[in-house]
């Protein structure tokens, strides 16, 4: 073993074991044929995620060309006005919805582990689990354009235009229930991303030295945990609406349609980032390959990156401008969305100052990285127009705003999305595509983008509205409109070129990629299905340029977990600072039970959407069945409590194997879940103080509150059930578990007790949600809270089955840990209603 100069361990050539790459491959092998649904292996996943996502874009990518081909002339009439709005929400949701998020978590599930050196992230089935979702969701929520049920109230969907008074068919629920799906894949894959981010890092590869895409995807799912529980409570309060007739948005009653834009808005407008920080990190990974030199301002990027990410939140009244917002709201709003310009402008003049230091060969994903530049650069200077509210007042419903946000979405996230397939697609099979036709494709798309969208502002300007399907001739725009109309469909042409040239390539004999641009990060280590042969020690920002022979030393088995030390998949946990390695963790294998439960999912959503009532229920308990199914075999103690798992890397070369509590993966995932559910809940909070702050009196004539002794009561139950639950937590797992089985009968006792005496104390109180959104507001809090008990009369009778069956064990506690974590948080929800329900009218007076 030899020390360089700055301290490394560096590894000795070992010869390694006979027939341990065997081992390895025979366990890692990637299932063929029909079986490859059951792949569980993220980079298997990413790659069918990619592919569905592209499918989408190109779907969306139709349905734009036929809302230009009908604005191409006056009073054209190729679609009828329904049929238009049909198009021109699919367009929207499909573009945001199943392309723009899918796609920038589908590249991240198939780079990160490579580029952090992993096996695999540290959930693979629940990757599988989000892809199928979205991917069998998707797929039918597209489908109802062809039989007329498509949305047609925009991809925003506003109340009151989608309540049942304007939209009385199902067009509207097949968006509101069908974009559940997408929701809680995204979610998933955030829940994935986050944890496999902080604790399956190589060895060595601190948070400093981790790359900017991690960072960006990093703080990207942590948007994606903050900001989709608001969307998930917007289309769970209009869906209830619909159904039940609850007037949350019905403003005769008590309602506020402004409320559906203060919870969409607080998801839509941090969707602008969540789509392009990822683009962002792609760039500032691909550009310092590009330029052959170090990234400018490394850091200061990485802090820009977290500084988005705050702002973001602060922006979502940013399109409320022409709502009736106050004029305090209005400017902080509008100083928020100027100052986020600034985080933004240090990534592009670390851009710029990488590109001006290093020496650039003009390739086509450096075609499509300095489009992206001036495209974007243009976006953000129209973003910060909209951004004066006087202005945003004129240009709001005006195709100004169409022609922005293309600028920012096509400019922010396409050009990069296709600069990275150029960059990244010889990792698939070997093969680069065509530099030649990269050059035309890029040409058509670049100058068809402008083409199609650079007219918008004048025709904005001169006056032409948003969101109408045909205008009369002699506005001065029918010239403007044909140029975007041709535009368009260059535009197209080029995105149809690159699909042909990404075909061919895919068709050639697979072979080794090597590492074609000279990149620095791991991810162009050889890899097999395993991954990399070895998880390689990191003593660097750019591992690749800065030891040259570590590409070799990894092959040779040289770097830590050479082969399988238990038998089975495997990666190293790391610490989430320093990357130290913690323990071996032990991953699932394939299996069906990930993709069943997806279809379980989507069929639920999309038959419930059609009221085939009994078949959405079956397929709701079919997809419980499978998650409960996959969870049964997970939580098993280790193969062995230790692993040898280098050869000259120091005192860590025996790790232990698996871990519980705190350091689990599996406790981390559902802390991050349990932060979700608390964010749906703050926005049912939300609703309910908003609808009360526009009372007169609160509650409003003909409601009353409830019995204070019925809150103290409820919240005394409820307390016990969470002490309850902390001493079976407490309890040693050694001896017997009859008292821990009474304990957790206890708490769901406690528990359904508290609720059923909400319930009753409401209803005594004369609870009407239908005359009334207060009442409506109150409802929905409980119902929330009746969720989490369904939710727990699941979680009790599991922990006592696997304690039964003697499951639950000091070395396999995962299970026990993990519900508790939901038990105590639905404890502690119920107090927070008791007092929102009790305590805050009174305190209103």
């Amino acid at each position: 073993m030899t020390a360089p100069p700055h301290g490394r361990v560096l590894p000795s050539a070992v010869p390694r074991p006979p027939g341990e790459l065997e081992r390895l491959e025979r366990v890692w092998r990637t299932p063929r044929g029909w079986r490859l649904v059951t792949s569980v292996n993220n980079t298997t996943v990413g790659l069918l995620y990619i592919g569905t996502a592209l499918l989408f874009f190109l779907l969306a990518g139709i349905l734009g060309l036929l809302m230009r081909a009908q604005l191409a002339v006056p009073d054209n009439t190729l679609l009828s006005a329904a049929t238009y709005n049909q198009v021109f929400t699919m367009h929207g949701s499909v573009m945001m919805f199943l392309f723009a998020i899918p796609i920038v978590e589908a590249l991240a599930v198939y780079l990160l582990p490579g580029m952090l050196g992993a096996r695999d992230l540290p959930f693979p089935r629940l990757s599988a689990y989000a892809f199928w979702a979205y991917a069998i969701g998707g797929l039918g929520f597209f489908c109802t354009l062809f039989v007329g049920l498509a949305p047609d109230g925009g991809w925003f969907m506003y109340p009151p235009l989608t309540g049942k008074a304007y939209s009385p068919g199902l067009n509207a629920d097949f968006w509101l229930l069908g974009i559940g799906f997408i929701e809680i894949s995204a979610i998933a894959g955030a829940i994935e991303l986050i944890v496999g981010i902080l604790f399956t890092r190589a060895p060595g590869m601190t948070l400093a030295r981790m790359p900017v895409y991690a960072w960006s995807m990093l703080v990207v799912g942590v948007m994606i945990v903050f900001a989709f529980p608001a969307i998930i409570a917007g289309t769970a309060l209009l869906e209830l609406e619909r159904a039940f007739d609850w007037p949350f948005f019905i403003p005769a009653r008590g309602g506020d349609p402004v409320l559906w834009q203060h919870l969409f808005w607080f998801f839509g407008h941090p969707e602008v980032y969540l789509i392009f920080l990822p683009a962002a990190g792609m760039v500032s990974t691909m550009i310092p390959t590009i330029a052959r030199t170090p990234l400018v301002g490394r850091r200061a990027v990485i802090v820009a990156l977290v500084g988005i990410g705050f702002f973001s939140f602060g922006l979502w009244a940013h399109h409320m401008f022409t709502a009736g917002l106050g004029v305090l709201e209005a400017g902080l709003v509008s100083a928020a969305s100027m100052a986020v310009a600034v985080p933004t402008a240090v990534q592009v003049f670390a851009w710029i100052g990488t590109l001006w230091r290093g020496t650039v060969r003009i390739t086509a994903p450096a075609l499509f990285l300095l489009g992206f530049m001036f495209i974007f650069v243009l976006g953000g200077l129209t973003g910060v127009m909209v951004a004066v509210v006087p202005f945003d007042w004129q240009a709001h419903d005006t195709y100004f705003v169409v022609a922005h946000f293309h600028y920012v979405l096509i400019g922010g996230m396409v050009f990069p999305v296709f600069a990275g397939m150029y960059y990244w697609l010889p990792l698939v099979r070997g093969h680069a595509l065509s530099e030649r036709l990269g050059r035309w494709v890029f040409g058509l798309m670049f100058g068809g983008f402008h083409l199609a969208f650079f007219p918008m502002h004048v025709s904005g300007l001169l006056g032409m509205p948003r969101r109408v399907y045909t205008y009369p001739s002699g506005l001065g725009l029918d010239g403007l409109n044909l140029l975007s109309t041709v535009g368009a469909f260059v535009f197209a042409a080029g995105v149809l070129l690159f699909l042909g040239d990404l075909a061919r390539t895919l068709r050639r004999p697979e072979r080794e990629p090597g590492n074609p641009w000279g990149a620095a990060t791991l991810e162009w280590l050889p890899n097999d299905c395993y991954a990399v042969r070895s998880i390689p020690q990191v003593d660097s920002a750019e591992p690749l340029w800065d030891r040259p022979a570590l590409a070799d030393e990894v092959v040779a088995g040289a770097h830590w977990l050479p082969g399988t030390a238990t038998g089975k998949r495997e990666t190293i946990v790391t610490s989430a600072l320093a990357a130290r390695p913690l323990y071996v963790l032990v991953l699932p294998t394939d299996g069906w039970m990930p993709f069943l439960a997806a279809l379980g999912t989507a069929g639920f959503f999309l038959l419930l959407t059609i009221e085939w009532t009994g078949a959405a229920w079956a397929c709701g308990i079919g997809a419980i069945g499978a998650v409960l199914a996959w969870l049964w075999g997970q939580d098993r103690p280790p193969p062995a409590t230790q692993a040898r798992v280098a050869d000259n890397l120091g005192a860590a070369n025996v790790l232990p194997v698996g871990a519980s509590g705190a350091a689990s993966p599996s406790w981390w995932a559902t802390v991050i879940m349990l932060v979700v559910d608390a964010g749906v809940f703050l926005a049912f909070l939300f609703t309910y103080v908003h609808v009360s702050m526009r009372l007169d009196v609160c509650p409003p004539p003909g409601s009353r509150l409830a019995q204070p002794w019925m809150a103290l009561l409820s919240a005394a139950l409820l307390l016990a059930s969470a002490g309850a639950t902390t001493l079976a937590w407490r309890r040693p797992l050694a001896g017997s578990q009859r008292p821990l089985r009474w304990l957790v009968a206890a708490a769901l006792a406690c528990t359904l007790a508290s609720f059923g005496l909400d319930v009753w104390a409401q209803l005594d109180a004369g609870l009407d949600p239908v005359a009334h959104a207060w009442g409506a507001s109150v409802a929905g809090l409980l119902a929330y809270q009746g969720l989490h008990v369904v939710l727990l009369a699941l979680v009790g009778p599991y922990v006592v089955a696997r304690s039964l069956r003697r499951r639950l064990r000091p070395d396999s506690r995962a299970t026990l840990d993990n519900s508790a974590l939901i038990w105590l948080y639905a404890a502690g929800q119920g107090l927070v209603i008791a007092f929102a329900l009790h305590g805050w009218p009174r305190l209103m007076g």
